[in-house]
């Protein structure tokens, strides 16, 4: 499907690298140390509670960077759904393929 996927958490790189070993499922990127100032640039949700955490910010990102989707959470429920995501970006390709295959 040619999609990267990149995850970033506000954990330690120790804490980071636990977590990649101990997950034989992940199979993405994760970067690791997301700071309050992070969150505040990406417009996320960040809580004091806890010693502070970014609640999920979700990007779809087209090429050249183009945002085509976004998810700001402030709470425990709304997540992007990974067939959701698969189904948006196999129409968006079938579009573009359509746009560039000239008429016979």
């Amino acid at each position: 499907m040619g999609v990267t996927i990149i995850g970033a958490t506000t954990d330690t790189l120790e804490e980071a690298q636990d977590i990649a070993n101990n997950d034989p499922g992940l199979t993405y990127q994760v970067a690791y140390g997301v700071t309050k100032e992070d969150a505040d640039l990406l417009g996320s949700w960040w809580s004091e509670d806890r010693e502070g955490y970014i609640q999920p910010t979700e990007f779809i990102m087209g090429r050249g960077g183009v945002v085509l989707g976004a998810l700001y959470v402030s709470g425990p429920v709304g997540r992007m759904g990974a067939d959701e995501v698969i189904t948006m970006i196999t129409n968006r390709e079938r579009r573009r393929q359509k746009q560039e295959t000239p008429a016979t």
